[in-house]
């Protein structure tokens, strides 16, 4: 049974979407732990109630990202992770930890990468005049928002959509996509040449 580490920030819905696909679909996985680098993360207690081991690495209590990292890749190693899903997680990991979990670490982006790295992605796809929009769940690299794409959702942008309508829906699919994604890295029905990554039963990688 494959071990599965979730990191959070806040809220944790896409958490929330993994822990309870695990459950439903019976996954041959466990949610180890649920990690957070803030100790007031609403997620936590989510977590907590269902029985998941939970941890705290404060990074305000390390005097720089290389030693927050050191804390967190302790921590991690001791659920022995399988598979680790950033969800909204809001730390930039170094190179070294990215390194350490290559092609285990995953993530989920608010846009069709390449498109609209980094930050309010949806502002940026509605002030560009974008007709589709929507999220990536990717590998994580030393790059940031870079990785080897494994899966995607797209959403078309509405007349009259405003940031937080637009987020609304991408969010949506982000939990129907991140879940999905975990799944197939649980399964090992993915295979990266290139840095493309594809599914070796053919199921699709876009949900729109």
């Amino acid at each position: 049974m494959k071990n599965i580490v979730i990191l959070i920030s806040g809220r944790g819905s896409n958490m929330e979407a993994i822990v309870r696909a695990c459950a439903a679909e019976g996954w041959n996985a466990r949610i180890a732990a649920v990690v957070s680098n803030r100790p007031e993360a609403p997620g936590l207690a989510f977590a907590r109630e269902r029985g998941i081991a939970t941890a705290v690495v404060d990074h305000t209590g390390y005097p720089d990202r290389d030693a927050f990292d050191a804390e967190l890749a302790r921590v991690l190693d001791g659920h022995e992770p399988d598979v680790i899903a950033l969800a909204g997680f809001m730390r930039i990991l170094g190179p070294s930890f990215v390194q350490r979990y290559e092609r285990r670490l995953l993530n989920v982006h608010p846009s069709l990468l390449p498109a609209f790295t980094g930050l309010h992605t949806h502002r940026r796809a509605i002030e560009a005049g974008c007709k589709l929009h929507g999220a990536t769940v990717h590998f994580v690299t030393a790059a940031l928002d870079h990785g080897p794409i494994i899966l995607q959702a797209a959403v078309p942008v509405l007349p009259g959509d405003t940031e937080a309508t637009l987020s609304a829906r991408v969010l949506a699919r982000e939990h129907a996509i991140y879940p999905k994604a975990v799944r197939w890295v649980v399964e090992g029905v993915l295979r990266e040449e290139a840095g493309v990554v594809t599914h070796t039963g053919g199921e699709s990688q876009l949900l729109m």
